[in-house]
């Protein structure tokens, strides 16, 4: 069974159509959805919660259909939105015993999850205390609280780290990688924060414009190509480019490093010996590893959307 199935999907506000004919299949995992602001990303959030109905197509949740079921699909789903949804004159405890009455829990059974996941949040200390004194990372935290307490199979996750620093990113992240281990649910996980999805997601859906431009495993998204090399010589790049491009190399410039790609069949030996005939003195040359962020600026060129 598929996680998520979308067939021929569009939605328009007005004359602005944020979502082009998009088809995808995605199954279970930690799945990171990556897009420029104004890509569709919260408005395909949307539709797969049934909160927005789209236009034409078909959409399945857990095998279904949002647009026939959207309170059963919602059952299944826990939702942490981006911003400060708290209600700030509640406990974390009341807040999140609340979130699971609304999931359809009996209040206690509400209750007691309630506590369960504030332990496993972190907030087990500072339950009973109000939300508006919380730090804006203990409100994350009881955001995600929220979203787990009614046990769903898939956890729809907007910036979660957004406003955290360092170490409460990393511990969120931490979160986020163990809850498909201890609960079994999947995560589709929104940002704008590229190396937090390098981290910890095994999946990448990238949009731009309303259109699906890659959607699959972050593996092969990020091996990088080879022969290509990260160099660096001693002063000005430009004379080292000057002589790699007359052994036929393809050479870009990034900052102080060159990216090299030697012909075929050659290695990094290739562009050491060209440095040598040009009398220039190179530093450090390396196969080039490939970000999820430049994946990611390389797959919106070749679209054509930057």
């Amino acid at each position: 069974m598929a996680l998520i199935e979308l067939q021929g999907v569009e939605k328009r506000y007005g004359e602005l159509q944020a979502l082009k004919d998009v088809s995808l299949e995605l199954g279970e995992g930690r799945i990171g959805l990556l897009g420029p602001n104004g890509a569709g990303k919260s408005t395909l959030l949307k539709i797969l919660l049934g909160l927005v109905e789209h236009d034409r197509g078909i959409v399945r949740v857990l095998d279904r259909e949002v647009a026939r079921d959207p309170f059963e699909v919602r059952a299944l789903i826990g939702y942490m939105p981006e911003g400060d949804a708290v209600m700030p004159e509640l406990t974390a405890l009341q807040y999140a015993t609340f979130a699971g009455e609304l999931c359809g829990l009996p209040r206690a059974e509400a209750k007691a999850r309630a506590h369960q996941v504030l332990h496993y949040v972190g907030l087990g200390e500072a339950r009973y205390r109000r939300l508006g004194s919380y730090s804006t990372g203990m409100k994350q935290r009881v955001r995600l609280a929220q979203a787990l307490v009614g046990d769903p199979k898939l956890l729809l996750l907007d910036e979660p780290t957004s406003g955290l620093d360092p170490r409460g990113r990393d511990e969120m992240l931490q979160l986020i990688v163990d809850i498909p281990r201890r609960t079994g649910a999947s995560v589709i996980l929104s940002t704008h924060i590229l190396p937090d999805v390098e981290k910890v997601c095994d999946q990448v859906v990238v949009v731009a414009e309303g259109e699906i431009l890659y959607a699959g495993a972050l593996a092969p998204l990020v091996r990088a190509d080879s022969g290509i090399y990260e160099v660096r010589g001693k002063g000005d790049p430009a004379k080292l480019r000057e002589a790699l491009e007359r052994a036929h190399c393809v050479v870009e410039i990034n900052g102080a490093n060159l990216e090299v790609r030697v012909p075929e069949g050659q290695d990094q030996r290739y562009i050491l010996r060209a440095a040598r005939d040009a009398g220039v003195q190179v530093r450090h040359v390396a196969p080039l590893i490939k970000t999820l962020e430049r994946a990611f600026l390389q797959t919106l060129e070749r679209a054509g959307k930057v």
